[in-house]
């Protein structure tokens, strides 16, 4: 055989093996294909286990390049907070009801859940008490009802008419007689509040302890849940305009790009990885994917649904075509093809 029938036997195998190929990629060859190949998959996942397939620290290492130190593009908070804008804006907030989306039952259910932090329940109370801004609002509060107390709403003065201004008009001389005795009354009233304000704090929180019972709360709690559940998700979203919410977006994706890469976040990362290699790193791979809801069923949905769309479309634009090209054009056009097929019978 000349090396010009070489060529052309060369070319010609590789227009039928495309031409081939091209033919299994499509309808129901294509999915036949797909589902032989999927089995013969789970059949080597029940034979390779976790540890063989990858390691911890190659998970790691994809978590550390792709989640903490990839490079986000500008775009994606205002992308983000376009998306949020249209979600908050989209009929369906005005058509879905709190309880559509949330049931009695389900609310029910996380907060039998949280009153079961009764523990964490007494800390929270107690922090809220010792914090000094609180300590300066009950303070406040006492001496501006003593006050007012003394001069306007005791049991005298709402009795005898005139007591309350006969008072304050004794207040008044009696400051213009001795100068800075308003300061020293106030002065002294606030002293027996700071001496009496530990007292205070220490019985207000015995008394919220006391009084905020599982029961109370629960009430509380499903009262205001029964007032809000026929409401609309629009309707609990007055007040926030797009401007707030795109704010807010901004805010929670520069947290996110901090966050990502604290230690905290890689500790966090890095339990759950070993864990998870702990729990399944010898065990087939199958093990994994069961406790996860994976099997063969649902790939084929997925790959029903999205690949075979997809291998048609690249399909009907040439681009199936040109890499199988490009694939089998160098073996076609190979020594060792030219001398297979210019040997003689």
């Amino acid at each position: 055989m000349s090396q010009v029938e070489t060529l052309d036997l060369a070319t010609e195998l590789l227009e039928q093996h495309v031409k081939h190929e091209l033919a299994a990629l499509k309808g129901a060859k294509l999915r036949k294909s797909l589902e032989r190949e999927v089995r013969a998959l789970f059949g080597y996942a029940g034979q390779l286990t976790l540890n063989r397939v990858c390691s911890a620290e190659q998970v790691m290492g994809v978590i550390q390049r792709l989640v903490m130190d990839m490079e986000l593009d500008a775009g994606i908070p205002e992308l983000a907070a376009e998306m949020a804008t249209e979600v908050l804006n989209a009929d369906v907030q005005e058509q879905t009801r709190l309880k559509d989306v949330l049931s009695r039952e389900q609310a029910t259910a996380f907060l039998e859940e949280a009153l079961e932090l009764k523990h964490h329940r007494e800390r929270v109370i107690s922090s809220i008490m010792a914090h000094p801004v609180y300590q300066e609002l009950v303070s406040n509060v006492v001496y501006q009802g003593l006050v007012n107390y003394l001069y306007e709403d005791n049991l005298i003065t709402k009795s005898v008419p005139g007591v309350g201004s006969v008072m304050k008009f004794g207040k008044k001389m009696a400051n213009k007689a001795v100068p800075g005795l308003d300061e020293t009354f106030e002065r002294r009233i606030k002293g027996w509040l700071s001496d009496s304000l530990p007292g205070l704090i220490s019985r207000s929180e015995a008394f919220l302890h006391k009084t905020l019972t599982d029961d109370e709360l629960r009430d509380t709690v499903m009262a205001a849940w029964v007032s809000l559940e026929d409401h609309t998700i629009a309707e609990l979203q007055e007040g926030l305009g797009d401007i707030q919410l795109q704010e807010f977006v901004v805010l929670g994706y520069e947290f996110w790009l901090s966050f990502r890469q604290t230690a905290y976040f890689e500790g966090c990362c890095r339990a759950v990885v070993e864990k998870l290699f702990e729990r399944y790193g010898d065990q087939p791979l199958t093990a994994l994917l069961e406790d996860v809801g994976v099997d063969e069923a649902m790939v084929m949905a997925e790959l029903d649904a999205f690949a075979l769309p997809i291998v048609d479309v690249l399909r009907e634009e040439g681009y199936l075509e040109e890499v199988l090209r490009r694939r089998l054009s160098p073996f076609y056009k190979s020594a060792a093809v030219k001398k297979l097929l210019a040997r003689d019978d």
